[in-house]
């Protein structure tokens, strides 16, 4: 049965501006769960710190934990051994840090270059700090998709982890994630995910994936600025973070420094509430309304779709180029129109640079979600019309 696109919508009360929303890959609207939960808990009076004998306390490290518990089922994952932070960017630094301590000089790190800037100088620095290598697995320009052969020729027993992205933020490709982790695991590496451009459209499984650790933004799949990352639980008891000496050293709490934001975990359970009971109908919904922004696409001469033009391997993420027309221009026009996208890089910095379009102002960038419609696809296949006969 088709989801009722026009009662979806409504769930998402940022998304009743009028404007036609494609800018979602850098951030969604907030789904009215999520927004609730988090105005609910700080008006609650349940709002305390953790490790208190009294009743609010109590109710804060209920929430704390039936987070890690609604996380490691976001994730797929057998145990709870979730952790939370403000962002994948802050998170993964913190986390790269504390895994290098051990790292030597000539010890080797691969990426990619399909990967979001988060991916690669998170990794660049912690193995700068230790003597240690980043290099970079290269992608095919036409398909978007890695090149697994590339990828198992940088493997050696100095390899310590692989780091890939589950989905390309820029072009949308979903790269063959389980087969780099099995290359990476026969080579004696571990296997670091970054699913923030994943999560929102496909249900994530860490035994599928093959990974040791993952990450996420709830802030791309309808909740608040935050994320979380789940650890092999036995990883994370070996790793020795940063962090205060009076803080916890058990399992993943040890990577949270400070207080935690228990009003945007409110927000965070919310929404990953809403993406496990609502997720497979939504990414139905994306899929559909995709293929129409595909063939709209397609429909203008002047339009070119930059990276994989069909429907298959991707995520509902397109990168195009208008001929004549500046990436910033077009989305500057398409603005005045109240169609919002995104152009530049989008901090893919890699990808835009093996594309040979760093230079060149990089591309505009539309993504699904699910408060698109049908009707946000024909205005904005309509307003590149028109930006490409005024050019």
């Amino acid at each position: 049965m088709a989801i009722d696109s026009a009662a979806l919508r409504l769930q998402f009360p940022g998304a009743q501006s009028g404007w036609a929303r494609f800018d979602g890959p850098a951030g969604t609207q907030m789904h009215g769960y999520a927004i609730d939960a988090m105005q609910g808990w700080a008006a609650s009076g349940d709002n305390a710190n953790c490790g208190g004998a009294f009743a609010a306390s109590a109710a804060t490290d209920e929430l704390l934990a039936s987070t890690r518990e609604i996380g490691a089922r976001f994730f797929g994952a057998p145990t709870p051994s979730v952790w939370f932070g403000p962002n994948m960017t802050t998170m993964t630094f913190a986390f790269t840090r504390a895994i290098a301590r051990h790292w030597k000089p000539g010890d080797r790190i691969v990426g990619t270059r399909l990967d979001h800037d988060a991916n690669v100088s998170t990794w660049r620095a912690a193995a700068a700090d230790r003597g240690a290598e980043l290099v970079l697995a290269d992608f095919d320009r036409a398909t978007g998709q890695l090149d697994l052969e590339s990828i198992g020729a940088l493997l050696d027993d100095r390899t310590r982890w692989v780091a890939v992205t589950g989905a390309s933020n820029l072009l949308g490709t979903i790269p063959d994630v389980a087969a780099i982790a099995k290359l990476a695991h026969d080579a004696g590496a571990r296997v670091f995910v970054d699913a923030v451009h994943l999560a929102p459209h496909v249900a994530l499984d860490v035994a599928a994936l093959g990974c040791d650790a993952i990450v996420t933004s709830a802030y791309k799949w309808y909740g608040p600025h935050a994320a979380m990352m789940w650890v092999d639980p036995e990883l994370a008891e070996r790793v020795e973070s940063y962090k205060v000496r009076p803080a916890s050293n058990q399992g993943v709490a040890r990577f949270e420094t400070g207080t935690a934001n228990f009003e945007a975990l409110a927000g965070v359970r919310a929404a990953a509430h809403f993406m496990l009971e609502r997720g497979a109908e939504v990414a139905a919904h994306e899929r559909a309304c995709f293929a129409g922004l595909l063939d709209g696409l397609a429909s203008i001469p002047r339009v070119a779709v930059v990276g994989p033009k069909g429907l298959e391997g991707r995520t509902p993420t397109v990168a195009f180029v208008v001929d004549g027309c500046h990436p910033a221009d077009v989305a500057r026009d398409l603005a005045h129109d109240r169609i919002a996208v995104w152009s530049g890089d989008s901090y893919a910095t890699e990808v835009a640079a093996h594309l040979g379009i760093d230079d060149t102002g990089g591309v505009v960038r539309a993504g699904v979600v699910a408060y698109v419609d049908d009707d946000d696809v024909s205005r904005l296949v309509a307003s590149l019309e028109r930006i490409c006969h005024a050019v």
